[in-house]
């Protein structure tokens, strides 16, 4: 798996240039008293960041059995960072502190990983960063699904290739600010040349435009703003060093990848700490295909996690 430099924050662990990366933030986002708010910020912003790459660093030399519970909230006070770049005034009701999604109630008996889902809440952290972060609303009563989330995960391309024999990603080749589609992508979604233009472009809500299609060859879109930090439906593949597009349509094939993580790394600590028995069960005997995948994301949040926040951020400059 790829390591991620933690040095790469090293810029935000000073007061006074996290104070003008913050104040830019603010005066970007035309907010009232950016001055004051960015002076206010700079340390909860920097505290964040550095209890985040302290769970990181923990979990990196924990055992699996307690892996996501310190991934998880180590991701968690990296969003909070990310969020007081936008929402100066974070948390302003206790609402927003909750996970914003649960978990059901699982059977003892067979119970799969793959098979689970978590149910989104009206408010809580996922809804707000959902919404702050990336223009996404109304998600309450709704549901995603553990097997459609590790799909939308292009760094477990090959796993499921290897276990089940099938392609969740296609690779997008890009040449500066142009990404590269293969025509073969309609035979897999079964649409006209016109219709995947159509549909790519509602998807990716203005970030890329068409820009010219190789008929049997490619179709390219240009990123309209190359600064801009989503480039969903396409995700970045950090082992690869590559964008590829998921092939499962399933409703998260729309979100940014930080969501995705977000979702599976709160149900895997979820099961760390109450499901004690099937959780010590699949790591100690891994029966299923349940055990190599989450053993996979695992991994691969060491250093996907913190890419994400950091691209993030960066895109904020």
């Amino acid at each position: 798996m790829s390591y991620f430099d933690w040095t790469s924050f090293s810029l935000f662990f000073s007061a006074s240039s996290t104070q003008n990366y913050l104040k830019k933030c603010y005066n970007d986002k035309q907010i009232e008293n950016a001055e004051q708010k960015s002076y206010e910020n700079c340390y909860p912003f920097i505290y964040y960041l550095e209890h985040g790459k302290v769970y990181y660093e923990q979990a990196q030399i924990a055992p699996l059995i307690i892996q996501p519970i310190l991934f998880f909230y180590g991701f968690v006070h990296l969003i909070k960072a990310s969020i007081l770049t936008i929402d100066p005034n974070y948390p302003e009701t206790t609402s927003v502190l909750a996970h914003g999604v649960s978990t059901r109630k699982r059977k003892k008996q067979q119970y799969l990983f793959f098979q689970d889902e978590v149910k989104f809440q009206k408010t809580g952290l996922f809804p707000f960063i959902a919404e702050k972060m990336f223009h996404m609303k109304h998600f309450e009563g709704e549901k995603a699904n553990m097997s459609d989330l590790f799909k939308q995960i292009p760094e477990l391309s090959g796993l499921f290739s290897q276990l089940e024999g099938k392609k969740t990603f296609i690779e997008v080749k890009q040449t500066n600010d142009e990404f590269q589609i293969p025509t073969s992508i309609l035979d897999v979604f079964h649409m006209t040349e016109n219709r995947f233009i159509e549909f790519f472009l509602q998807k990716s809500k203005g970030v890329f435009e068409l820009h010219k299609v190789n008929h049997n060859s490619e179709i390219i879109f240009k990123k309209e703003d190359n600064k801009k930090f989503d480039c969903a439906p396409l995700r970045f593949n950090l082992e690869s060093n590559s964008h590829s597009l998921p092939l499962n349509r399933s409703s998260e094939f729309e979100f940014h990848e930080l969501l995705i993580h977000y979702l599976l790394l709160y149900n895997l600590s979820m099961i760390a700490r109450y499901e004690t028995e099937w959780w010590s069960e699949l790591v100690k005997t891994m029966p299923n295909k349940d055990f190599p995948f989450i053993q996979t994301f695992l991994k691969l949040s060491l250093s996907k996690g913190p890419f994400l926040i950091h691209q993030f951020l960066m895109s904020q400059r």
